[in-house]
């Protein structure tokens, strides 16, 4: 049997070879995508590039494969290699439901499935309040897509009980780390339990898993995780105005619930660096102007008491010295312009217009270890206003090396492209009247298809088409 150390490297090697895939045969998806148009769609649902086609997998409030609903709030997902047939995959996707949402429940408007799920399936129940006795309704569902006939061949419930669960990232071991963003005490909106963690969902369990939190990982406002296959490092990103940059080193890695230790990214030379680029903010002690393209050497700080129920970690992290961000969200591992591993993560608000950064995080030779050289920083990009990329939420790294961004924005949200060269384009369009955000963006292993959801009204899309043909417009 593979130990998890021995299935971190085959990850790193099935990662490369994914990238040497992608970049054979989409080699002309560098050049500028400027020219790119979007046709509208006649079922006014998705708007994509002339070529471009794609199907609904999945809605909200349909009744799912183990007699489940299934949730609304869909958010960040991700895919995986079928265990058995090379011809489907496996999607684990997150649902954002909050512990004052009451609708797009997976056991029905009036509970009458409730009595089908084992109560110790269920990380959390409220006790008390108007809503005392009903159980919490983030969690993930997983699904199984064939990719020949474009179709969802199985759904069903696989974490509930938890509380806003927004994004998260894939492991090279095949499971999904789910991240929740509120953080509940006992006693708050009828919680029992501490909420605020990471749970982990291996992407083949045929049901519900067992509802654990990791709390090693920290107790925060959690979005996104990506996991380093040569390492075994966890990198995660805080959506908080306040937030901190993340990394947990794993005592034993690729088992997380073993424990590990935290610690905050921190920009060497520059203690308590503010790199939200706020204009109000720059003449305050530990802010100043970062220009676009600018890198830094990074070190790291070790946090204590991780779980804390203060909620106190990031302001204790920036305290000791750690770096500021605003809003960090998507998170995924990639290929990096210089032809080198990297993490790559946005921030929502971050900038001049308050309207995204994407930063780069170059892991060093002796990641963990801390030896020289160091890690570094790097502002990738900044969007100058909405109407160049608003709001840059969860992310994917492209076959190709482009970065697919979802946007979260306050009016019409698309999914834009931005290339190693720093060009944004329009890559879709949501055309549904409710103009919800798009959310779980990830590639099929064979990079054939494109994966993402709708937030409200709940909907996952499969997008095919000529790949190889971006960037020509």
């Amino acid at each position: 049997m593979s130990t998890r150390r021995t299935i971190l490297k085959q990850g790193a090697a099935s990662f490369a070879a994914f990238v040497a895939l992608g970049k054979g045969s989409l080699a002309a998806a560098h050049t500028t995508n400027a020219g790119m148009k979007l046709v509208p769609d006649e079922a006014g649902l998705l708007d994509l590039p002339e070529g471009f086609s794609y199907r609904v997998l999945s809605r909200s409030r349909e009744v799912m494969s183990d007699g489940f609903m299934t949730p609304g709030s869909f958010d960040g997902m991700g895919c995986f290699a079928h265990p058995t047939d090379p011809n489907k995959v496996t999607l684990v996707r997150n649902h954002e439901i909050f512990a004052d949402m009451d609708h797009d429940m997976p056991f029905g408007d009036d509970l009458e499935l409730l009595d089908r799920l084992p109560e110790a399936k269920l990380y959390d129940w409220r006790t008390t309040g108007e809503d005392g006795g009903r159980p919490f309704y983030g969690g993930t569902t997983t699904l199984t897509v064939d990719l020949e006939s474009g179709e969802t061949v199985e759904e069903h419930l696989s974490l509930v009980g938890t509380t806003g669960n927004c994004a998260g990232g894939t492991t090279p071991w095949g499971s999904w780390l789910t991240c929740e963003e509120q953080m509940l005490q006992p006693g708050e909106s009828g919680a029992q339990k501490h909420h605020g963690f990471v749970y982990e969902v291996p992407s083949a369990a045929r049901g519900i898993v067992d509802p654990v939190p990791l709390k090693a990982m920290g107790r925060f406002v959690h979005e996104a995780a990506s996991v380093d296959p040569a390492t075994g490092i966890v990198y995660m990103t805080e959506d908080n105005m306040h937030g901190l940059f993340w990394r947990f080193i794993p005592d034993v890695p690729g088992e997380l619930a073993r424990g590990g230790r935290l610690q905050a990214l921190a920009v060497e030379g520059w203690d308590s660096a503010d790199l939200r680029n706020w204009p109000v903010d720059w003449s305050r002690p530990g802010a100043r102007r970062v220009e676009q393209g600018e890198r830094f050497v990074t070190r790291w700080i070790d946090l204590d008491d991780v779980e804390s129920p203060n909620a106190d970690l990031a302001r204790r992290g920036f305290d000791a010295g750690a770096a500021m961000f605003c809003r960090g969200e998507g998170l995924a591992y990639g290929v990096s312009g210089e032809g080198k591993s990297a993490h790559f993560f946005n921030c929502t608000q971050g900038g001049v217009a308050r309207t995204g950064q994407v930063w780069r995080y170059d892991p060093s030779p002796q990641e963990g270890g801390e030896g020289e050289p160091q890690g570094t920083l790097t502002l990738l990009h900044e969007s100058p206003g909405a109407d160049t990329l608003d709001l840059c939420d969860n992310l994917a790294v492209s076959p190709w090396g482009d970065l697919i961004i979802c946007e979260d924005g306050m009016g019409q949200n698309y999914l834009r492209g931005l290339t190693p060269q720093g060009v944004v384009y329009d890559l879709a369009r949501n055309a549904h009247e409710d103009g919800a955000e798009f959310c779980g963006s990830c590639f099929s292993p064979d990079g054939s298809t494109l994966f993402v959801n709708v937030q409200s009204p709940g909907m996952t899309y499969a997008i095919t088409g000529p790949w190889e043909a971006l960037g020509r417009g």
